[in-house]
């Protein structure tokens, strides 16, 4: 099953492409314009602000609390049911542990494989 797509992808292998040279380039956007200092550190807001950012371009949901599950190619995401509550219990303290984080240390790196470390930690979850 492919993910409904603002580029009208039907092939996973050519959309997964897609998704990735476009989200890299939002992310090295969302840096060098300063937009990330619009994100709230540690909030679901936060997560939102960045995960439509990114993705806007590619996805109608982008941004938007999931009310469906999904998966890509074999990988399945969260389940809705749980979303809220991981959410309203847990959002803050692990995921800036889990995310947040992480692109601090990355941001040592080569801008090249700062942006594919974004593009896994959010690219690969679509939990909102």
């Amino acid at each position: 099953m492919i993910l409904d797509n603002k580029l009208n992808i039907t092939h996973q292998v050519e959309l997964a492409k897609a998704e990735e040279k476009i989200s890299k380039q939002k992310a090295k956007q969302l840096f060098d314009t300063g937009n990330i200092e619009q994100a709230e550190t540690g909030t679901f807001a936060g997560l939102t602000y960045i995960h439509a950012y990114l993705f806007e371009e590619i996805y109608e949901f982008a941004g938007k609390l999931r009310e469906v599950n999904i998966a890509k190619g074999d990988s399945r995401f969260a389940p809705v049911i749980y979303l809220a509550l991981l959410f309203i219990n847990i959002f803050p303290r692990r995921i800036f542990k889990a995310f947040i984080r992480p692109l601090v240390l990355l941001r040592r790196i080569s801008n090249n494989l700062f942006y594919a470390g974004i593009y896994a930690c959010y690219g690969g979850y679509f939990i909102v």
